[in-house]
């Protein structure tokens, strides 16, 4: 499941609908626009999580495998999918230090 373009164009949606709803001087277009980003970032909360999960269970599967597919084991391959997966979303969020010359 490829929800890439998906969620890019949800973000994209959500970010127009915030900086519209700023420029709007009519009160009533503002809330509906409102309502409409409110209701894009549910989706893209819905579709982040769906993603992350076939993401972690595609990589259980993959070390599951390199294992030799041990029974009773299910669990120890979901938690070190999931590890890895969150341990390069922090190394993708941690920002770089600047070098100090």
């Amino acid at each position: 499941m490829d929800c890439l373009p998906e969620l890019q164009r949800l973000e994209h949606q959500l970010d127009v609908a915030h900086r519209a709803v700023r420029l709007i001087a009519d009160r009533e277009t503002a809330q509906r626009l409102e309502a409409f980003a409110h209701e894009i970032g549910e989706r893209l909360r819905t579709l982040k999580a769906a993603s992350r999960e076939e993401a972690i269970r595609r990589r259980a599967y993959e070390l599951w495998q390199n294992a030799g597919r041990p029974g009773g084991r299910d669990l120890e391959f979901w938690l070190s999918a999931e590890r890895e997966f969150l341990r390069a979303i922090t190394c993708q969020s941690t920002p770089l230090s600047a070098d100090v010359g």
